[in-house]
C-alpha cells in the first residue's frame, strides 16, 4: 500500500484542523498541527513562544529583536527553515496530515504529497468559530478576516505562491456540507489520487 502526507491549507473558521484530525484517525494516522511549531522550537532551539509569532508576523522579522546575529539569517527565516526540515524529516518516516505551515509548498516535490484547501462561506465560519471554537469575540466577522490575513501573510512571505490559490492545490472543499462529510471526500479523493488504498 501507498505511503502518503495530507497537507492541509484553510480558511479561518473551515475546520480544517477538525477534518484533518478525523481524516488521520481513520486512516490511522498522525496529524502534526500545533504540534510541529513544539518540535521546530526543538529544532531550532528557539522557544514556542517564538516560533508561534513568528507564525502570526513573520515579516516583522524582529528586526530590533535582540536575538539578531549580524550576518545570520533573520529570525522569521530561520524558524521556518528550522520548520520545514522537521516537516521533511516526519514525512520520510511515515504517512501523515500535516495543518498549515506552508506545507505544500515545502514538499512541492513529493508525488505523494496531496494539497488540499479547505474553505467555507463567511456565515458557516462565523458559526463554527461560535459555537465549536467558543470564540468569544463580538465581531467574530472582522476577527476571522484578520486571522485569514495572517494565515495569507504568512505564505505569501515563504512561497512565491499565494494564500488560497487553487494553482496552489489539489484540491479545493467547501467544507460547509460538514465536517465529517468533508473527511469522507477527502479520503476517497485521496485513494483515487494514489491509484491505491493509503497505508
Amino acid at each position: 500500500m501507498a505511503k502518503f502526507v495530507v497537507t492541509i491549507s484553510r480558511e479561518y473558521g473551515s475546520g480544517g484542523h477538525l477534518i484533518g484530525s478525523e481524516l488521520a484517525t481513520d486512516l490511522g494516522v498522525e496529524c502534526y498541527d500545533r504540534n510541529l511549531v513544539e518540535l521546530a522550537a526543538q529544532e531550532s532551539g528557539f522557544s514556542t513562544e517564538m516560533v508561534d509569532e513568528m507564525a502570526k508576523r513573520p515579516t516583522d522579522s524582529f528586526l530590533y529583536s535582540p536575538y539578531i546575529i549580524p550576518g545570520a539569517l533573520p529570525l522569521a527565516d530561520q524558524v521556518f527553515l528550522a520548520q520545514s526540515r522537521v516537516i521533511q524529516d516526519l514525512v520520510r518516516e511515515k504517512s501523515c496530515v500535516i495543518i498549515g505551515r506552508c506545507a505544500n509548498y515545502v514538499l512541492r516535490e513529493d508525488p505523494q504529497c496531496l494539497n488540499v484547501f479547505i474553505h467555507a462561506p463567511l456565515e458557516s465560519r462565523v458559526r463554527t468559530v461560535r459555537e465549536v471554537y467558543a470564540e468569544k469575540q463580538l465581531d467574530l466577522a472582522s476577527f476571522i478576516t484578520k486571522k485569514d490575513k495572517e494565515r495569507a501573510a504568512y505564505y505569501n512571505f515563504f512561497t512565491p505562491g499565494e494564500w488560497g490559490d487553487r494553482r496552489n492545490y489539489h484540491l479545493s472543499l467547501d467544507s460547509s456540507i460538514g465536517f465529517t462529510r468533508t473527511a469522507r471526500v477527502l479520503k476517497k479523493y485521496l485513494e483515487e489520487f494514489l491509484g491505491e488504498k493509503p497505508q
